[in-house]
């Protein structure tokens, strides 16, 4: 599975129902498993992002599905970042030539 941090800004109608922001939370959960992907954590921050969920999936186009479903319901506008363990850069680094 790879690892994706997922960055999160509220639209206006994400805004507007921050009240159910946890209940997104637990949405995200379930649409992830039914995207073949598992949401390890989910954070809320400050700055730029609104929140940062730490996803695995088993490739692109499983997070990109699960996306794409998010984006669709209008709460939240989202990028997503590739990230690598320190035992996979490893593994990485050890292939340069």
């Amino acid at each position: 599975m790879a690892t994706y941090i997922v960055l999160g800004q509220f639209t206006d109608q994400g805004i507007r129902s921050i009240k159910d922001t946890m209940k997104r939370a637990t949405a995200l959960k379930d649409m992830a498993k039914k995207a073949g992907a598992s949401v390890k954590e989910v954070y809320w921050t400050l700055g730029q992002y609104d929140i940062a969920p730490i996803v695995d999936a088993p490739d692109d186009a499983a997070l990109t599905t699960l996306l794409l479903n998010v984006g669709a319901l209008g709460n939240v506008r989202t990028q997503a970042l590739r990230a690598f363990s320190a035992d996979e850069m490893g593994q990485i680094v050890n292939r340069l030539g």
